[in-house]
């Protein structure tokens, strides 16, 4: 029996678009900020975490819970993610481009990851891996 793993994911959007990153590993594809609840902590508050630690923006804030689903992650590990997903804004100024690093909790070398913005339109946010475009027309449905 695969293992239930608590998982949170993010969309953080400003002016229309949404941030996403890659890895220098290109294999890993599209992503926008997703990890682990920890022990104890609310989805909101994990989905908060997550996308400022992922992100390295300051300022966050929860504009909608847009639901919950399981994603079952073979091959990649034999886990099943119960997923929360989390509308996020950021105000302010923000970089058209930027780095940031995972630093995995200082149990691993920091990861560097690679941030943009998409526009809501655009096709290429299809791209998003394991699943994690599962709530996007909701997204875009909720900012139209």
């Amino acid at each position: 029996m695969k293992k239930v793993v608590k998982k949170v994911i993010a969309f953080v959007v400003h002016d229309g678009a949404v941030a996403v990153f890659r890895h220098d590993d290109e294999s890993c594809g599209l992503q926008v900020p997703a990890g682990t609840l920890r022990d104890g902590e609310s989805p909101e508050a994990g989905a908060l975490r997550e996308a400022e630690e992922e992100t390295g923006l300051s300022g966050l804030r929860t504009v909608s819970f847009l639901g919950r689903y399981q994603w079952d992650i073979s091959p990649i590990r034999e886990e099943i993610q119960d997923r929360y997903v989390y509308l996020l804004a950021v105000d302010g100024p923000v970089p058209e481009r930027w780095e940031s690093f995972e630093n995995h909790d200082g149990t691993l070398p920091p990861t560097p990851f690679h941030f943009f913005w998409l526009p809501l339109g655009s096709p290429e946010l299809n791209e998003l891996v394991v699943g994690q475009g599962t709530f996007l027309d909701t997204v875009r449905d909720l900012l139209k």
